[in-house]
């Protein structure tokens, strides 16, 4: 029976990229009209366990194996994660750098910088802490010091107030941001990432081609940084290609 329902979750999805859990229900009753709605979440759990399909966001789902984004950590981000969790072990913070975003972007950038996302009321201990170990470390950087200091400089660190309720995750015992908060923040940041802003469309369409990205929370997070219409102009280029 297993079998029966793999092949026609194949047909369901033959002409289309997602499908809502009301949709996949509807079908799925037509075509096994027996079966209660406990039989069919039971089925939908085996198809997910088995990566034949996978949740989206709440109540979408989408044929194949969740893609996870999992982004390179090199020595300098793990040295400034340490600091961090040995001096500030209570404190929300997450780290990542510019360079992440080549995986996605047509043309590679040669300038890197790494970001260290970190509570307001502790940004300021975590600067100097950090300045104590690193060159070129700026705080909250304006748009002068971006385009003056930090956009002829490589690998400088840049140490910003992490925003509540960003969605942040553990990546190998480092938080890192999630890629739904990458894409949300380099619309949102356009100074620090201006040369990712003339591929914003390819950058969106390689990550949702390459990975799993949960539009729920991309959404809510943009709709914390106050860029809800630019996220759903991206994914609406996205939907209609």
């Amino acid at each position: 029976m297993s079998v029966t329902i793999e092949n026609q979750i194949n047909i369901y999805f033959k002409s289309r990229d997602k499908i809502s859990r009301e949709e996949l229900l509807a079908l799925i009753k037509k075509d096994f009209t027996n079966w209660t709605d406990n039989t069919i979440n039971i089925y939908l759990s085996i198809l997910q366990k088995k990566g034949i399909i996978h949740s989206l966001s709440r109540g979408m789902y989408a044929l194949g194996k969740e893609e996870t984004f999992q982004p390179h950590l090199n020595n300098k981000l793990v040295k400034i994660a340490s600091i961090i969790n040995k001096s500030f072990p209570f404190v929300e913070y997450c780290v990542w750098e510019s360079a992440w975003l080549n995986d996605v972007m047509r043309h590679q950038t040669f300038k890197n910088f790494t970001i260290v996302e970190v509570e307001k009321i502790a940004s300021e201990q975590v600067f100097n802490q950090l300045n104590n170990n690193f060159s070129n470390v700026f705080i909250n950087p304006d748009e002068k010091t971006i385009e003056r200091y930090i956009g002829a400089l490589d690998n400088a660190i840049i140490i910003k107030n992490l925003n509540s309720e960003a969605p942040i995750q553990k990546w190998k015992n480092i938080n890192v941001p999630t890629l739904e908060k990458i894409l949300v923040d380099i619309i949102a940041d356009e100074k620090l990432f201006s040369a990712q802003q003339g591929e914003l469309e390819f950058i969106f369409k390689s990550a949702f081609d390459k990975y799993t990205i949960n539009e729920s929370k991309m959404k809510r997070y943009a709709s914390r940084r106050n860029r809800v219409s630019e996220i759903k102009n991206q994914t609406n280029i996205i939907t209609a290609k």
